[in-house]
């Protein structure tokens, strides 16, 4: 893919994402569309796989760039066929980029997906995650946390194993990393620098790679339409949602590191998802408990890893 160096000033400016679209207004997934493009530019085709992003620019003449819509299951398997086209017609420097919910990743796209990093096609898969099955009525996902309520779990998804590090979520980037594929990594709009610098590092990757991004959902979470990026801040900063990278599938690195991390009630107290949770019934304190588990694990694993370089050094 073509190689690339950020510039703070072409991010502000440049737009691929025109405006007039049908979905929420605030939707944190635009946001993640659009820094990703920012970073990829123009020489890009970009495959969706159905969900919220269809319909919210899909079908409005939004994307500024070729865009192709796949079905909810073969997503990597189209891309797949778009790079070694694009490699067959000796055009390398043309960005192929998957765009599709955890839906369509974490359950639905995810043979597809293996089956397209396993054959080191190089693209970029981009996964953007609102824990949920938004786009076809709030059903519950593999990605969906524990205690949440959807629409298909009113009472809260509670399928988990109560001694789990992960608490029953599929944790894509470890099932990508698995693949020793050369970069995977978690983002969130809530940290947009973090998120653009992982994209370029994604794009001039030498063969396939993964970003794991949490894109709040205003409908689904429940929660006013310009909190999105504010969610998506708060979900680092309680460790609901740690950001790290690796690279060839086994050097982990945390790339944000909460120095004081906040209570996860103030995080969940503001989703109406999780309002059947109680202050006295100890479900908080079990989640506290399971994410400062998991936050201990990652960072077992960054520390086998040794010492990197922090970003922009």
């Amino acid at each position: 893919m073509t190689q690339m160096a950020i510039s703070l000033s072409r991010l502000a400016n440049e737009e691929f994402v025109a405006p007039g679209r049908s979905g929420c207004p605030g939707c944190p997934a635009v946001m993640g569309a659009r820094l990703a493009m920012k970073v990829l530019g123009k020489d890009t085709i970009m495959v969706n796989a159905t969900g919220c992003m269809v319909a919210n620019y899909g079908y409005c003449g939004a994307p500024l760039f070729p865009f192709i819509h796949s079905l909810f299951e073969n997503a990597g398997a189209l891309a797949s066929g778009v790079e070694s086209g694009l490699r067959a017609l000796g055009k390398p420097d043309v960005n192929v980029v998957v765009y599709a919910g955890d839906g369509g990743t974490v359950d639905i796209g995810l043979q597809a997906l293996s089956g397209a990093v396993e054959r080191g096609h190089r693209l970029v898969y981009i996964c953007y995650d609102n824990e949920g099955y938004m786009n076809t009525g709030v059903q519950r996902s593999g990605s969906t946390p524990p205690w949440a309520s959807t629409t298909t779990m009113p009472e809260g998804r509670r399928d988990w194993q109560k001694g789990s590090i992960y608490a029953a979520r599929k944790d894509m980037v470890r099932i990508m990393a698995a693949h020793d594929i050369p970069y995977a990594a978690t983002a969130s709009v809530g940290y947009p620098q973090d998120y653009v610098r992982k994209v370029e590092k994604a794009a001039n990757a030498d063969g396939p790679a993964y970003i794991h991004l949490l894109t709040p959902c205003i409908v689904g979470w429940g929660f006013p339409e310009a909190m999105g990026p504010k969610l998506a801040r708060l979900a680092v900063d309680t460790l609901a949602f740690p950001l790290y990278e690796v690279e060839d599938g086994h050097r982990y690195r945390i790339t944000v590191r909460p120095s004081r991390p906040k209570p996860v009630a103030e995080y969940l107290g503001l989703q109406s998802r999780f309002r059947q949770l109680g202050d006295d019934d100890g479900i908080i304190e079990i989640i506290e408990k399971q994410l400062k588990r998991r936050w201990a694990h990652l960072q077992d694993l960054a520390a086998l890893a040794g010492p990197g370089k922090e970003p922009g050094e």
